[in-house]
């Protein structure tokens, strides 16, 4: 166990940023999911948007890699278009 008054801080301070960052994450893969999991086109869309937005401000934050965001955002472009061709 940390003995300094700033190495008590600095856990402290990290055991909260992990918790913001297991939530955020969770949000991203759980909005993710339930997008790709999507058959209906109306669905679809409204949780594309949904999960995009969720994306792009995690990215601006520093939560996530601008190249992670960008292969989720044209996977779930992939399936929403791939349901407008089916229908």
């Amino acid at each position: 166990m940390a003995s300094h008054k700033s190495a008590k801080k600095r856990i402290r301070t990290n055991a909260r940023k992990r918790a913001v960052n297991t939530l955020i994450e969770s949000r991203i893969k759980t909005t993710y999911k339930k997008a790709l999991t999507a058959s209906e086109k109306e669905i679809a869309e409204k949780l594309y948007k949904e999960a995009v937005s969720l994306i792009d401000r995690s990215t601006t934050k520093g939560k996530i890699h601008k190249n992670n965001a960008g292969r989720k955002k044209a996977s779930l472009t992939r399936h929403l278009n791939s349901l407008q061709a089916a229908k």
